[in-house]
């Protein structure tokens, strides 16, 4: 139950957080166009530019239970207008930062402002719209995402073109300022009225996990024996990650509201989910530095780079229905089967296309095979499993772990691209190595969920 102030019109509620969470997803889908101009600027490797994004998603992930407990306590609009003023003062500083360092610390802030606009959108959307209503509003503020991944690589070519990488994203702060004056006059004031326990040790455990886990990746070496792993840069961070590891799962069992609820996880099923969840992460990291792989391998101009995204997104913004139509027809088995399938095949292509032309191709697949493993298929799974009062955590379980192959991925990418013989080689040799474990994910998840060709997994 929730204490709500006074009714608001629905379609007016509904377009001031459209354009929120539009806010929040533009920024992701501008920063692969922004990496190779950033590369330049400031003279990095790819280990480390791809930071820029590492940052904001470990920022996000970590501030995303954070501001759920906030706005359970003080407020709905309270908590939205606070992030929506943080995202900003980040992306100002992001706008006008002097070193890479100022860049990072402001991508950081950014992060930790966008991790509560669509959780608090979608929360705010609970308390005011009737049941009947709400799953249609909720896919309307999912869609923009995709809108978001339309507009971002062409406003990345355009900008690109005539003016600096900064404006990319001081882009976003009329925006901003918009969505806040409108925010303020238009959202009710709405809290919970049995605020949940917030699970502070466990955010903190996972925090550290997740960095410890980057840190090491980001320190792997193609050209060293054994990827590096011998080098204590390497191991150290790597071990520590396990032992937290180990101390995360010994918290949950004892925390009263796990973020990690410890019988859901054990379930084939949700295991399937949050595999899936962490193999499309992996794959969405490969969206931020497909641009700069574009420049390096063929030679195209840093502004044309980004109109390229275009052709995967149009993957993805094809398939997605298609997906959604077939869960219902075969089943969550069949369809992530032939998904990963189509993962593996794009990734292989990507990898070894001795051509932009065959490159295209390739990110087309992988935008139809990603389709069918983000979002509908996670959201099947995990509704099928998870009793009336675990939906919210079952979802936060795929966030969580999406972001995770997110880390994953953009610091591995970026590492094996830092320490090969050349920029293409490393970059090649980590699509192939994602393409290897899309089938063995295929294999692993189609185990995981049975026989099941229908709504039940």
């Amino acid at each position: 139950m929730t204490e709500t102030s006074s009714p608001v019109p629905p379609k007016r509620l509904l377009g001031v957080l459209f354009l929120g969470t539009l806010l929040a997803a533009l920024d992701i889908a501008v920063v692969g166009p922004a990496l190779p101009a950033l590369r330049e600027a400031f003279g990095l490797s790819e280990r480390a530019v791809a930071w820029t994004f590492t940052a904001f998603v470990l920022a996000n992930l970590t501030g995303l239970p954070v501001m759920a407990a906030l706005a359970d306590r003080v407020g709905r609009k309270r908590v939205y207008l606070f992030d929506i003023g943080l995202f900003a003062v980040g992306t100002l500083v992001v706008a006008l930062a002097p070193s890479f360092g100022v860049l990072i610390a402001g991508r950081v802030v950014q992060g930790f402002g966008a991790s509560g606009i669509f959780p608090v959108a979608t929360a705010v959307v609970g308390d005011t719209f009737p049941p009947e209503r709400r799953g249609r509003a909720v896919g309307l503020l999912g869609a923009v995402f995709g809108i978001a991944f339309l507009i971002g690589p062409a406003l990345g070519g355009i900008l690109l073109a005539v003016a600096s990488w900064r404006w990319l994203f001081a882009l976003s702060l009329p925006l901003a300022l918009l969505v806040f004056v409108l925010s303020a006059r238009t959202l009710p004031e709405s809290r919970a009225a049995a605020p949940r326990a917030f699970d502070a040790a466990g955010v903190a455990t996972l925090a550290a996990l997740l960095a410890a886990l980057v840190v090491g990746l980001s320190g792997l070496d193609a050209s060293a024996p054994w990827g590096g792993l011998t080098e204590a840069w390497v191991w150290l961070p790597l071990a520590l990650a396990v032992a937290l590891l180990v101390l995360l799962v010994s918290v949950e069992r004892r925390a009263e509201a796990p973020i990690l609820r410890p019988g859901l996880v054990s379930r084939r099923p949700v295991q399937a989910a949050c595999l899936l969840a962490i193999g499309a992460g992996i794959v969405e990291a490969t969206f931020v530095l497909l641009s700069s792989y574009a420049v390096a391998a063929f030679g195209v101009e840093r502004s044309t780079a980004s109109y390229l995204l275009l052709l995967l997104v149009a993957g993805v913004t094809v398939g997605a229905p298609v997906a959604g139509r077939m869960l219902d027809r075969v089943g969550a088995r069949s369809v992530v089967t032939v998904a990963m399938g189509l993962v593996a095949a794009g990734m292989g292509v990507v990898a070894l296309a001795p051509s932009l032309a065959v490159h295209l191709v390739g990110t087309v697949v992988l935008g139809l095979g990603l389709s069918g493993i983000l979002g509908s298929s996670l959201a099947y799974i995990l509704l099928a499993e998870a009793g009336a009062d675990e939906r919210a955590v079952a979802q936060g379980l795929s966030t969580i772990f999406l972001s995770v192959g997110q880390l994953v991925g953009a610091a591995t990418l970026a590492a094996l691209a830092a320490s090969s013989a050349s920029a293409v080689a490393g970059y090649q040799a980590g699509f192939g190595w994602i393409a290897v474990g899309a089938v063995v994910l295929a294999v692993v998840a189609r185990q995981l969920l049975g026989g099941a060709t229908t709504g039940s997994c």
